[in-house]
């Protein structure tokens, strides 16, 4: 029987999961250096992103508790150990991208996570606090680096003297720097950034009186803000896949296209009846492998904690069927964010170009 071609191999090795991967590691030498090279880690991430698979979601209960459940089976939750390791402190997930998470705690350190890995590394301080502060992370292709970005906005007396301060964090560099001031204005409150197209977006206002939300890009290669174009009639709130929410209506839309002119498409839509203040609130997750549902993430926003009933629900685009998703073990109510399981390192001397990567 002849030796299998390490082609063969690695083609093998990019379809399984993070977990066996790990454990394959010591099967040999070859092997374990074949699954730490930066070429086939992002090979596999590759072959991940494309094909919809070893995703998992990451569920966070009473802002300290986290558990995954794994896309592909959605049947029972694990336990996952933070790497805070602070017993009932708040923490709070800042963005996902390429399987690492960016966390911060209620004193503002932050850290980047692997939970497939378990690796972890803490960013240096990003200055004072403020009450209205933004963040986002992402993948920046042309630098070949991960970003987490930094917006704070505080006022004077009589809200006079207005101070914007916007820092971008790089992974590559280790360090927190200083980038252009924005010129609109933030809740009074802790934002997220959502990721689409190599750009964080944002709800914010153009003017100091906060009448109608506007939505902002920053595009994490150049970055630079722009506002960006949102779909006819829409108004009120957007959670950026994004959700549009007015207690009657809820649409929910996807951006196709980040360009000089944006391409909506409104996914879902159904009414809802303005008379139920804890009426549930939709959040797309994920696709279906073939692409004809969408996992949705039912939230109670409206009801106290201890009376929510979170749940998932496959959503069926062409039937417009809802499915509900049996889950083992998860508690009652919680957050919850999407990841893809990846080898990608937070040692910077092992990143490489992601768009670089081959074709599989």
């Amino acid at each position: 029987m002849g030796r299998i071609p390490h082609e063969t191999t690695i083609d093998i090795l990019c379809r399984l999961s993070v977990k066996d991967l790990l454990r394959f590691k010591c099967v040999s030498k070859p092997w374990c250096s074949s699954i730490e090279d930066p070429y086939f880690i992002n090979f596999h991430l590759s072959h991940s992103l494309k094909t919809n698979t070893n995703h998992s979601l990451i569920l966070r209960h009473r802002e300290y508790h986290f558990f995954s459940v794994n896309c592909d089976s959605l049947e029972t939750t694990q336990i996952l150990n933070h790497p805070f390791g602070e017993p009932k402190r708040t923490i709070q997930i800042l963005g996902s991208c390429n399987g690492l998470l960016a966390l911060v705690n209620d004193d503002d350190s932050i850290l980047l996570w692997n939970p497939s890995t378990r690796e972890s590394q803490r960013s240096p301080p990003s200055g004072y606090i403020a009450r209205s502060t933004y963040y986002g992370f992402g993948y920046d292709p042309i630098s070949d680096d991960y970003k987490l970005v930094r917006m704070i906005q505080s006022y004077g007396l009589h809200d006079e003297n207005v101070h914007s301060e916007a820092k971008v964090y790089s992974l590559r560099s280790n360090r927190w720097r200083r980038i252009k001031d924005f010129c609109f204005y933030l809740n009074f409150s802790r934002e997220i950034g959502i990721l689409a197209n190599n750009a964080l977006h944002w709800m914010v206002f153009r003017t100091p009186e906060p009448l109608n939300k506007e939505l902002v890009g920053f595009d994490l290669g150049s970055e630079e803000f722009r506002f960006l174009e949102l779909p006819d009639s829409m108004g009120g709130d957007i959670c950026l896949t994004a959700t549009f929410r007015d207690f009657i209506n809820v649409d929910v839309w996807i951006m196709k296209d980040y360009g000089v002119k944006e391409s909506w498409i409104k996914l879902i839509s159904y009414y809802e009846p303005e008379s139920i203040p804890a009426s549930p609130f939709p959040v797309p997750l994920a696709f279906s492998k073939n692409g004809d549902k969408v996992l949705l993430f039912i939230a109670y926003k409206w009801c106290h904690s201890a009376t929510r009933t979170d749940k998932f629900v496959w959503y069926d685009l062409e039937s417009q069927r809802v499915e509900k998703v049996e889950i083992r073990g998860p508690p009652a109510s919680f957050d919850v964010d999407l990841y893809v399981d990846s080898l990608v390192p937070l040692n910077t001397n092992d990143l490489m170009f992601y768009n670089e990567m081959p074709e599989d």
